[in-house]
């Protein structure tokens, strides 16, 4: 535990200007991000007694081994800059939402030739019009059902429309009425947009003068006689107010706004937003936080408005359908003028960010609050079940293995390889009895060739342990040995921000900055995928590091026994354990992932080009000179000339591809199975498929 007067910044050091600051720990993790209108104060105000601050903010700043800021000019940019720094670090003692996943909309492609109407998730495209979001992606589906009788836009893919087009006949759609088919000029563009036009008004609220157009027109049919047409705009009437049915009008007509409210106790809060758009609830979002930071209700809304329009991107158009004209809430931000201003910004125009007072408005939002009360009573349900399953499992786990203190970080490893070829390896980590996707890893192993698991298990963990000392090397606690060659082609897996640079050179880009390091936090307990040989091998390749403080044991797939290093006995826990079921579900996930990159390796391979390998050639030339000669056969007979004839290439790229294409043997004819009969233009054909064979088992 810090001294916060160790790191005070000196008086007067501190500026009175608008600004974002970072507390940082002793290993230069950032563990907390905030804003200021003054620095001054607020930074000032962390380090006074301790016993006068609240327990969560004395406990980050005990935590923390310093402090830095950064001076912006106005508070609209200190928000934006915290928003940043917040998804950029993901900070410990930070109010973070759990659910951010993307919700379905309705996207109307009005910036195509023949505009489509289809469900979309993720960022906003410019030339696209959105409705919802909605919680479910057949609630949207439901709704095109039933006006696409009275709109019949198109909704099928572009494959299907070219498709359609070029044989002439249109979708089985096109056939009952429910697409215009503008695939076979069955109505011109112009006529197929307005149709799609209507249809975004529909959708946008403007109903009420649509459906007296309808019923006028119904009428005029029915006196001139036309009953069979007065009978299809009647179903058509039909058809619009069922739809209108489902999205039940809450506001007055054209009313859009999004509805925040938030429940709270001491430990978590449980944030629920309505969106109304045309005066219906279109869609609704729930999102639950623990309560990390000292942080009241106007500052819970805060967070959850940069939660919710802080990932906005696109153009001013984009920006626009996702910020709505009005946002109420329960709370206003303190101060509220600069989340105004930001708001506006991102729309494009004026937001009103209010408390509602009165009517339909706060009845409605009344309405979410209830809804946000039951979201965090029933959270409350779940974690409390899923805590005490996982915590039961962690103690029975230190019981058995007769662990010093309870595994809270576990990582796993699994050996996958075909036959011998493609070998690789896989860590998975489970922090607290959950997955920790972002900290996963995978091998390619290159010290040997051929199949040897226990080879390949020390390998791995030699690797994955000595760049964790060469991490604590930083802070000067521990010798690390010198560093072998396969070290820097470890790769990161899931986006983690850290790669290998155009040598093969592994390259942390988050080592400096307070961004969690690839290997910097060691497990508790060290789980590998197998019996007494690979945690034999396991336990050698910790021995030779120096490296006595971290569990070990493996887990067989046979009897699923529990192997210890040196012990001739395996321990068995029982079937009913739930130690047992989290150490397989451990073992498990490192399987699959395992496998999936073992087979991404070899359908790579075996999909592999003879000029995939040409260096300096990529595949946008790879393709061109492939469409210039028409196959690869008249392109190995080109002359240095020819192929600088090919736009992109030059004299340097023509002589490189001419070369490695003529050291290559060339292909041997196709030959025909059936008959023996060897065809003389095979060579113009792409790879023939490997024969048809047993299948081949694979082996983790």
């Amino acid at each position: 535990m810090a001294d916060p007067s160790t790191y005070r910044p000196a008086p007067g050091a501190i500026p009175t200007s608008p600004g974002v600051y970072k507390f940082r720990d002793a290993h230069g993790r950032v563990i907390y991000v905030g804003k200021a209108k003054s620095l001054r104060p607020r930074l000032s105000s962390y380090f006074q007694d301790l016993a006068g601050l609240h327990p969560r903010t004395a406990t980050m700043v005990t935590t923390a081994a310093s402090v830095e800021w950064t001076v912006v000019a106005t508070e609209v940019e200190a928000l934006q800059l915290e928003y940043s720094w917040i998804k950029e670090f993901d900070p410990r003692f930070n109010v973070k939402y759990r659910d951010d996943k993307s919700y379905p909309e309705l996207a109307v492609t009005l910036n195509e030739e023949f505009p489509r109407v289809q469900v979309m998730r993720g960022a906003h495209r410019k030339g696209v019009r959105y409705f919802g979001p909605y919680g479910h992606a057949w609630a949207i589906r439901e709704t095109v059902d039933l006006l696409l009788r009275v709109f019949p836009v198109r909704t099928c893919s572009n494959g299907v429309f070219k498709r359609a087009a070029q044989v002439g006949r249109p979708c089985l759609l096109g056939y009952i009425g429910k697409c215009a088919a503008p695939c076979v000029g069955r109505i011109t563009p112009e006529d197929h947009r307005a149709l799609a036009e209507d249809f975004c008004d529909f959708m946008a609220g403007r109903t009420g003068n649509y459906l007296r157009r309808l019923e006028t027109e119904m009428q005029e049919a029915a006196a001139d006689l036309e009953y069979e047409k007065a009978a299809r705009l009647r179903d058509d009437i039909g058809a619009l107010k069922r739809a209108m049915e489902k999205n039940a009008i809450v506001l007055a007509d054209a009313t859009d706004a999004d509805l925040l409210a938030v429940a709270e106790d001491e430990l978590e809060a449980a944030v629920q937003i309505f969106h109304v758009r045309g005066g219906r609830v279109r869609g609704q979002r729930g999102w639950v936080t623990d309560k990390v930071e000292d942080v009241d209700t106007a500052g819970l809304v805060e967070h959850a408005l940069q939660q919710l329009y802080g990932g906005v991107g696109g153009g001013a158009e984009d920006r626009g359908e996702a910020v709505p004209r009005e946002v109420l809430v329960p709370a206003l931000p303190d101060p509220v003028e600069p989340v105004r201003e930001w708001l506006g910004g991102l729309r494009g125009a004026q937001v009103d960010l209010r408390i509602p007072q009165r009517g339909d408005k706060k009845d409605l939002m009344a309405t979410v609050q209830r809804n946000a009360q039951q979201a965090l009573a029933l959270h409350k349900t779940k974690r409390a079940s899923d805590l005490t399953t996982r915590s039961r499992a962690l103690q029975e786990i230190t019981d058995a293995l007769e662990l010093d203190s309870v595994p809270l970080r576990i990582e796993c490893f699994d050996i996958s390889h075909l036959q011998g070829e493609d070998v690789v390896a896989s860590m998975v980590v489970f922090e607290d009895g959950l997955a920790r996707k972002s900290e996963y890893r995978r091998f390619e192993i290159k010290g040997f060739e051929g199949q040897d698991d226990v080879r390949s298990m020390h390998e791995v963990i030699s690797r994955r342990f000595r760049r964790y000392l060469q991490e604590r090397e930083r802070t000067g606690e521990w010798a690390v040995p010198e560093e072998g060659p396969e070290d820097a082609a470890d790769a990161a897996a899931d986006g983690s921000g850290t790669g290998v640079d155009g040598t093969g050179t592994a390259v942390d880009t988050r080592a400096e900055d307070g961004r969690p390091r690839r290997f910097a936090y060691p497990p508790q307990l060290l789980v590998v995928d197998g019996g007494q040989p690979q945690v034999a091998a396991a336990q050698r390749a910790l021995d030779e590091l120096g490296i006595d403080d971290i569990a070990l044991c493996g887990l067989a797939k046979r009897l699923e026994e529990v192997w210890l290093p040196g012990e001739d006995d395996p321990v068995v826990l029982p079937r009913s354990s739930e130690g047992l079921y989290l150490l397989q579900r451990v073992r498990d996930e490192a399987h699959r992932f395992a496998i999936g990159y073992q087979r991404g390796k070899r359908s790579k391979r075996l999909t592999a080009g003879e000029l995939d390998s040409v260096p300096g050639l990529g595949e946008t030339r790879r393709q061109a000179l492939l469409k210039h000669f028409g196959s690869l056969k008249k392109l190995r007979a080109a002359t240095v000339d020819e192929l600088c004839a090919v736009p992109g290439i030059g004299r340097r790229t023509a002589e490189t591809v001419a070369a490695a294409l003529s050291s290559r043997t060339p292909a041997a004819p196709a030959v025909n199975t059936a008959t023996g009969e060897i065809i003389e233009d095979g060579a113009d054909e792409p790879a023939p498929a490997a024969p048809e064979t047993a299948p081949i088992q694979e082996t983790p």
